[in-house]
C-alpha cells in the first residue's frame, strides 16, 4: 500500500504542474496535453508512453484498493468485541478520514476520467477536442468547481495521513527527529497537491483563466 501510494504521489504532482499551465494560457496548456501524447516518437506509438502510465496507474489502484480493503478487514476481525467509543482518541482528522476520503476520491476519480479523458464529457454542451475550453467551460460551473474542492480536500486529508503512515511502515520514522521530518512531509505534500489543484478551477471562477 505504502509503495503503489508513492507512485500516485509522483502521479499527482506532475499532474498538478499539468494543470497550472492552465495560468500559460489556451495555447501553453494545450501543446503541453500535445506533447504528452507524443512522448517516445517514433520508437512508441502514438500515446504509446501515456498508455504505459496508464497501465501502471491502473495496476497500482488496484493493488491500493485491495491493500485497503485487505487492511481494514483485518482491523475489524482483530477483535471480536467493539471496543468503547471514546470522545477523544488522539487519532487525527486525517486518519480518522481515511476509508471515506479514499472512496471520495475514487467516486471523484471515476467522474474526472469521464469529464476530461474517456467520455470528455462538457457540462455546458460545448466541444470536447479541445483540453483547455473543456476545463474552463467545467469550472465555470460553481457547483463542479465545489465538488473539485471538496475532493481535493479529501485527497490533502489523505496524503497527510497517507505519506505520515507510509513512512511508518517503510522504518522512515525510527526515532523522533524523524517522526518530526516525515509528519512535515507528509502535511507539505498535502498541502502543495491539494492547494495547487485548486488554484485552476479557482482561477476560472475568478475570471483570471478565460478563453
Amino acid at each position: 500500500m505504502a509503495v503503489s501510494g508513492f507512485i500516485f504521489i509522483g502521479f499527482v504532482l506532475a499532474h498538478m504542474y499539468g494543470n497550472l499551465k492552465a495560468f500559460a494560457g489556451h495555447d501553453a496548456f494545450n501543446d503541453y496535453a500535445h506533447h504528452l501524447r507524443q512522448i517516445g516518437e517514433p520508437m512508441l506509438p502514438h500515446e504509446g508512453v501515456l498508455w504505459i502510465l496508464r497501465v501502471g496507474l491502473i495496476v497500482s489502484l488496484v493493488v491500493h484498493v485491495y491493500c485497503a480493503v485487505v487492511l481494514w478487514r483485518r482491523a475489524s476481525h482483530a477483535r471480536g468485541t467493539k471496543y468503547v467509543t471514546k470522545k477523544n482518541t488522539g487519532a487525527s482528522r486525517s486518519s480518522l478520514t481515511m476509508r471515506w476520503g479514499g472512496l471520495t476520491i475514487l467516486v471523484f476519480l471515476v467522474w474526472h476520467l469521464l469529464n476530461f479523458t474517456i467520455g470528455k464529457i462538457n457540462p455546458q454542451g460545448g466541444a470536447t477536442n479541445d483540453p483547455y475550453n473543456l476545463l474552463v467551460d467545467t469550472f465555470d460551473v460553481w457547483w463542479l468547481t465545489l465538488i473539485y474542492l471538496v475532493a481535493m480536500v479529501a485527497l490533502g486529508l489523505h496524503l497527510n495521513h497517507g505519506v505520515w503512515s507510509a513512512a511508518q511502515t517503510l522504518g522512515w520514522t525510527g526515532n523522533a527527529a524523524k517522526r518530526v521530518r516525515a509528519k512535515r512531509l507528509a502535511l507539505a505534500l498535502a498541502l502543495i497537491v491539494s492547494v495547487g489543484f485548486s488554484l485552476v478551477p479557482l482561477g476560472v471562477l475568478a475570471g483570471i483563466i478565460t478563453k
